[in-house]
């Protein structure tokens, strides 16, 4: 895995359409329990090279009831974007995750995967990549029945502070997700 690691880390297969150019921030260990796959850095992880190393990463290490030194342990959660990259600014947020990423390194990196219990999917892009058809019209209704999804992927919105008002109008979602969320991550870490 340290050689596919350094190989991501030297990619540059998007480069042309990233504004502040390819800064891959995968961190990853063969050892890895849970593999975290969202959407794409943001500036700030793009400039520290931290993986959810903002806001929205509190608010994830709160659902998933971890400190930041069991969420930056790479043999308990490997990090896998959906882009490996910061895709740059849209009209209402961040564009989505460049489409080269998923399908020419996340294969690679699961084979070279020897734990892996659980994957969270957080979002649309993870959900509807791995979840294919199986995933819902929307991502509530697909967050919604996470059930269905266990014991290998879990799916859950984005920790967005700005998903505050989905949070407030989906009570359900940490009455009866986050407890289950929280009980698979705990036997794991």
């Amino acid at each position: 895995m340290k050689q596919l690691l350094q190989e991501i880390e030297q990619c540059a297969i998007c480069k042309e359409y990233l504004l502040l150019g390819p800064r891959p921030v995968v961190p990853a260990h063969p050892e890895s329990k849970i593999v975290i796959i969202g959407q794409a850095p943001g500036t700030k992880v793009h400039a520290s090279g931290i993986p959810w190393d903002d806001a929205s990463g509190k608010q994830l290490r709160k659902w998933l009831k971890v400190s930041e030194v069991d969420f930056y342990d790479e043999t308990k959660f490997a990090i896998i974007p959906m882009g490996f990259c910061y895709p740059g600014k849209g009209k209402t947020g961040d564009l989505p995750p460049r489409p080269e990423c998923a399908p020419q390194w996340h294969k690679p990196l699961f084979d070279a995967f020897k734990k892996v219990e659980l994957v969270i999917l957080i979002g649309m892009y993870a959900q509807n990549y791995y979840l294919g058809k199986a995933a819902k019209k929307t991502l509530t209704e697909t967050v919604d029945n996470f059930e269905e999804y266990l014991p290998k992927y879990l799916p859950l919105p984005h920790p967005s502070p700005r998903n505050r008002f989905w949070l407030t109008k989906n009570p359900w979602f940490e009455v009866e997700v986050l407890p289950e969320l929280q009980k698979r991550v705990a036997k794991l870490v």
